[in-house]
């Protein structure tokens, strides 16, 4: 959901900031610009968007308590423009995002809320290790949201001029959740990037895919469970999810494996790969399933860390579900951390 980092990891959640901050140290960057200092020109453009705002329906209270006095935040303009280069290998990505704390913490929170988790997975037809994984990865399960107030932060995106017509956009869509009584204004936090709740959506992910599964009349991602599962099931089963088919699989390529065969572009049922020599990593056939699947390797350069000194020889074979993953954050690392977080969680 998020532009530019989004590619790396899911809608810059607030697990994956702490992540960066703590390998790259505390991020600095350049104040304002001199125009973004101007108060004029700020309060021209405030006044612009109160009125947009309100030819869309939003209420003359929420506008108000959203923006009357509203300030920009400096420091969401530093992270917005030094977000850190990703230089991690996939091992060493995998070794902090799906560590045994989190599968440990995974598997508890799986055992202590499976009653609801199996009949959200019913509805949705999302198996339920995949939710878990999901809300582990993106918030350590609910721990780390973020504390900017998404308005605020998507203010000071919106009027920074670089993307503004992306989070114009966005913060359009946090006045509409406002306006229909989700949460209210002081509590609507995320992160700096103004990507929400539990589930770290996107005001207008939110708008798409949140639902409010315990019936109170609220969407809410950020308290309440039911809704944060429910929410991250619907979006992967609009995503295109099947829940009779896993994500993926490493597997072991034959020598002299055809690199133009690497990719998502390519996809071969597992019959045809099984013909070209790919194996399970113990050498076994692969399943003699009638799927399509295709080839990645995350470390390779077609990967995320083209820079990545240090290369794993891991190459996987990804499912259609491993694609609908992908629309949650399209990132290849991201979705084998889900994949492999989920399995894990499960003894797999």
């Amino acid at each position: 959901m998020l532009p530019d980092v989004m590619m790396l990891l899911p809608r810059f959640p607030a697990f994956a900031f702490m992540i960066f901050t703590l390998i790259y140290g505390i991020l600095s960057g350049p104040a304002l610009s001199d125009e973004m200092l101007d108060e004029k020109s700020f309060d021209k453009w405030l006044g612009e968007l109160r009125v947009e705002a309100t030819e869309r329906g939003i209420r003359a209270d929420i506008i108000s308590d959203a923006l009357d006095g509203v300030k920009l935040i400096p420091r969401v303009i530093e992270l917005d423009r030094k977000q850190p280069e990703f230089t991690m290998t996939f091992d060493q990505y995998l070794g902090r995002v799906v560590s045994q704390a989190r599968i440990k913490k995974g598997a508890r929170l799986l055992r202590e809320n499976r009653a609801l988790l199996d009949e959200v997975s019913e509805k949705y037809g999302v198996q339920p290790q995949y939710i878990v994984a999901l809300w582990g990865i993106e918030t350590d399960f609910g721990r780390l949201t973020g504390g900017f107030s998404v308005v605020r932060a998507l203010v000071t995106l919106s009027f920074d001029g670089r993307r503004s017509a992306y989070f114009r956009k966005e913060l359009l869509n946090a006045l509409q959740i406002l306006n229909e009584g989700h949460i209210v204004n002081a509590k609507m936090t995320g992160s700096w990037a103004g990507a929400m709740g539990q589930s770290q959506f996107m005001p207008s992910s939110f708008l798409n895919f949140a639902v409010d599964y315990d019936g109170d009349g609220r969407r809410d991602i950020w308290t309440t469970r039911a809704d944060v599962f429910a929410s991250a099931a619907n979006y992967l089963s609009r995503s295109g999810w099947q829940g009779d088919q896993t994500w993926g699989r490493q597997v072991r390529l034959p020598d002299g494996f055809d690199a133009a065969l690497v990719g998502h572009k390519v996809k071969k049922t597992l019959s045809e790969w099984q013909d070209i020599g790919v194996r399970q990593t113990n050498s076994t056939d692969l399943p003699a399933y009638d799927m399509k699947a295709s080839v990645i390797l995350p470390d390779t350069g077609r990967g995320e860390n083209p820079k990545a000194s240090e290369k794993s020889n891991r190459a996987f074979l990804v499912y259609d579900n491993f694609r609908a993953t992908l629309k949650w954050n399209r990132s290849d690392f991201f979705a084998l951390a889900v994949g492999h977080l989920a399995d894990a969680i499960v003894g797999r």
